[in-house]
């Protein structure tokens, strides 16, 4: 099991999702090529380099459940471990920060991902929370 929190005063709510697609026309055909716009780099940056920190000295190769807190700043009236119930979704933030575990080496593939708990929070002190434990 590994488990920690990665404190960010700006937690990325870019999702995977905002991938664009540009169709380049050749002479023979048209091409998709799909990209990613400034604002998702930058998240994938970000996601990259705080977990960069944090990869298991060995893949999962079985099962695992993942819990993930997303502590977003407490803004308006919000207090401090009160759920959040705006946007972003939970499932659109995950997708990014799954991807970004498979390829720094997290696990095998992210189909390991067997169970999940997501949450979100409005927090005095912004970040995400993660902890994975073989099932």
């Amino acid at each position: 099991m590994i488990e920690f929190f990665m404190p960010m005063k700006k937690v990325p709510t870019t999702t995977h999702q905002q991938k664009q697609i540009n169709v380049q026309m050749t002479i023979k055909t048209g091409k998709p090529h799909f990209y990613e716009p400034a604002d998702l780099q930058a998240a994938r940056s970000k996601l990259m380099a705080h977990l960069g920190q944090h990869v298991p000295n060995e893949k999962y190769k079985k099962a695992v459940r993942l819990t993930t807190k997303w502590c977003f700043p407490v803004t308006g009236k919000h207090s401090d471990g009160e759920y959040k119930t705006t946007k972003p979704d939970t499932d659109n933030l995950q997708k990014l920060l799954k991807d970004c575990m498979t390829d720094l080496g997290y696990w095998v593939d992210d189909a390991l991902v067997a169970s999940e708990i997501t949450e979100k929070f409005w927090a005095k002190i912004p970040g995400i929370y993660i902890r994975i434990e073989e099932l």
